[in-house]
């Protein structure tokens, strides 16, 4: 057998020893986990109205900046990257949070360091909610460029996101506290 540390036994990650089971995440955090995926949901779908060219509460004159390709590309992008972000919270709450699926080249079957979670999304929590923090004051701003009904719906559709922010940063400290207080074998 060789001794090479890439092929050694104790440093490949396909031949690490299991993980000892640690505690289930609690009933709230899985929750609180998937909860973050719909509360993005209503923003991103109205988005992509516009993306397929309904004003979706703009008037004639306001919508005509989202007509372009480079915003309807934009709103796309913004709508599909925030679910995936949102979509990644679960993963404090599941197994492939705990250790890297197998079938991702280099670091598949690696486990995850607590931080290595943990530090981004508390990161992304506080940015989204410090974000977002502006959101309950919607109709207080002047919005010309829709109609009142329009900025009524947009506003309901957009609060949500308020929630994104302390949502991600309830699981993530669940995360924590949960995988740190696991003893090592």
């Amino acid at each position: 057998m060789s001794t090479h540390p890439a092929t050694h036994p104790a440093t490949h990650p396909t031949t690490l020893p299991p993980l000892t089971p640690t505690t289930p995440p609690p009933r709230w955090a899985v929750l609180a986990a998937h909860l973050t995926t719909l509360v993005v949901l209503p923003s991103g779908l109205w988005r992509i109205l516009l993306v397929c060219g309904y004003p979706a509460g703009y008037t004639t004159a306001g919508f005509i900046p989202f007509e372009t390709l480079d915003a309807k590309a934009w709103m796309l992008m913004l709508s599909v990257v925030s679910e995936l972000v949102a979509l990644l919270t679960i993963g404090l709450v599941r197994p492939w949070g705990e250790v890297v699926p197998r079938w991702i080249p280099l670091v598949g079957g690696c486990r995850v360091h607590p931080l290595a979670a943990t530090v981004p999304a508390l990161l992304g929590a506080a940015a989204l909610t410090l974000l977002w923090a502006n959101l309950p004051w919607w109709w207080t701003f002047p919005h010309d460029d829709m109609t009142p009904t329009g900025s009524l719906v947009v506003g309901i559709l957009y609060q949500p996101l308020i929630l994104w922010g302390p949502l991600t940063a309830a699981v993530a400290i669940s995360y924590y506290r949960r995988r740190s207080s696991r003893k090592t074998p």
